[in-house]
């Protein structure tokens, strides 16, 4: 038994990034607090959804008026089915989705088994057809993610992800804080062409997974501040990232076409960029100062490669490697025409997921391609997550829920036609970014949040662009936890960090990001002409 298990060890080699696939990674082992809430998750979910559903009935949920409505679904199922049945469905989906919430933060059961019960819920209870919340799993999002991990395994399986990874702990890694550093601009650069944050996280978990076994973090009991920081780190920038870019997510994308919609007009690609870059990259630089200096500080041994033969044994190891193979080149090749066809979509017009489409087909065809579908890492538990996400967001869109929530609560607080601009635009991107709290689907955050912003400005009487911009700015803040992303699922899985890790690092950046937006409106925004000058 321990001969087997000595032999075991000594055949990890944490150099191998075969090691780091995502089926292989690491089962985590819950915490006293994680244990007794998934025992509380299952009879808390199911009593939410019986007093909500079938007990209470809120007065704001059962006087709707057609005109109280602002999604076109919405509207037409209140024609159809009638004032009394729109209600029900209404008070049903609140109590689906509190439900779930309550699933997805217990862990009682797997999150991909929580989404196929929403689904099923949704189609069982009449919010949906079977037809609408089937076709979630065909979203367009949902095929560019997975082809992007076809891509992503075809750098890994090639050996081009590793090489990279080793010349760039050679080149880089002649202490921590440089490496974290050059993750910030390659995270930066990579979210200017890649529209799905979860492809970038399959693309660089195993590059800073073996930089921090390089560093002695083995997760589990072998934790250290090393791979706690690298991962979080990665984390943060991957969502960042995409803040600072119109393409830096399919949220993003949609978050545009829907405020352009409103005005007549595009949001270009410079404009976005022009707002939100510096802010994106200052805020990671303020990731990588807490996360150094105050909340996973190094200590002396951690800020030095500890694998054995240190630097030298990494030398040999990308020495090994040699000249680049035509495979790893013909990989080089499709990942680069990749991106350039991402980076010139308005001169083309072929959208991501057709881009992406394409580049995967190339890759996994005999004698041609370069990745066989076996060698494929797709992880679908976290599909079947994300497409109970988006049919909770079709299913808000039916029932209009979320905007008539708001115009309750609008009411509720008296808040007048009259109420200073700053007011509304502190409420509404508080709203948006602590909202990726409970909301585990940027688009669905984006499906509800965008149009009630859109609908707040013309109920005040302000620019569309004023509010609903700096709301969709917010989009990317989904880092805090384990449930809030796809790329927070998956990184979780790494078992480098804890809950309260990622929770304290987490809403401390949420924060502080939310604060920045503010004085942003009041400074850089007006500068850029999105809000009003002289209103604060």
């Amino acid at each position: 038994m321990n001969e087997t298990t000595t032999s075991e060890v000594k055949q990890f080699d944490p150099l191998d990034m075969r090691n780091y696939r995502i089926e292989k990674l690491p089962k985590r082992q819950k915490s006293n607090i994680e244990k007794w809430l998934a025992t509380a998750g299952i009879p808390l979910s199911i009593l939410a959804f019986i007093i909500v559903g079938f007990f209470i009935h809120l007065p704001f949920l059962d006087g709707i008026l057609y005109d109280d409505l602002v999604s076109e679904s919405a509207r037409k199922a209140f024609t159809k089915i009638g004032n009394d049945a729109f209600a029900r469905s209404n008070h049903l989906m609140l109590a689906i989705f509190l439900a779930g919430i309550i699933l997805w933060i217990t862990e009682a059961i797997p999150n991909y088994l929580t989404s196929l019960i929403l689904i099923i819920s949704l189609v069982l209870t009449g919010v949906l057809s079977e037809k609408e919340a089937y076709a979630q799993l065909g979203h367009p999002v949902m095929w560019l993610n997975i082809m992007s991990f076809v891509l992503a395994s075809m750098l890994v399986t090639t050996g081009v992800a590793k090489r990279f990874a080793l010349w760039f702990i050679l080149r880089f890694g002649k202490n921590a804080g440089s490496i974290f550093i050059s993750f910030i601009v390659i995270n930066t650069i990579l979210s200017a062409f890649i529209s799905a944050t979860t492809a970038k996280a399959a693309i660089l978990l195993p590059i800073f997974m073996v930089i921090a076994a390089i560093y002695g973090a083995r997760g589990s009991e072998g934790k250290n501040n090393f791979g706690r920081s690298i991962v979080l780190q990665n984390l943060l920038n991957i969502n960042l990232g995409a803040g600072a870019f119109v393409t830096g997510s399919g949220a993003n994308l949609l978050a545009a076409a829907l405020i352009g919609g409103a005005i007549g007009q595009t949001i270009f690609f410079a404009d976005w960029m022009a707002a939100m870059f510096p802010i994106m990259v200052g805020l990671m630089f303020i990731g990588y100062i807490l996360a150094m200096k105050v909340y996973f500080p190094l200590s002396k041994e951690e800020r030095m490669p500890q694998i054995e033969g240190g630097m030298e044994r990494l030398q040999m190891e990308y020495k090994k490697l040699g000249k680049l193979s035509f495979q790893e080149i013909k990989s080089v090749v499709i990942f680069v025409l990749i991106l350039g066809f991402w980076a010139t979509d308005k001169l083309h017009g072929i959208s991501a997921t057709a881009v992406a489409f394409v580049g995967a087909i190339v890759a996994l065809l005999p004698r041609i391609g370069v990745v066989k579908w076996n060698d494929v890492d797709i992880p679908w538990h976290l599909m079947l997550f994300s497409a109970g996400a988006y049919t909770l967001g079709s299913g808000f869109a039916v029932t209009d829920l979320p905007s008539i929530s708001v115009n309750a609560f609008f009411d509720h607080l008296g808040i007048k036609d009259e109420t200073p601009f700053w007011l509304i635009y502190v409420l509404l991107t508080g709203v948006m970014t602590f909202s990726a709290l409970l909301f585990q689907s940027k688009t669905m955050r984006t499906m509800i949040f965008v149009p009630i912003a859109i609908g707040v400005a013309g109920r005040f009487g302000y620019e569309i662009v004023s509010l609903a911009l700096p709301v969709a700015f917010m989009i990317e803040h989904v880092y805090v936890l384990p449930f809030n992303s796809k790329p927070a699922a998956l990184l979780y899985e790494t078992d480098q960090y804890s809950y309260s890790d990622a929770f304290k690092y987490g809403i401390t950046m949420m924060i502080i990001s939310w604060f920045l937006i503010i004085l942003a409106g009041q400074t850089w925004f007006k500068f850029l002409g999105i809000t009003p000058l002289g209103v604060f």
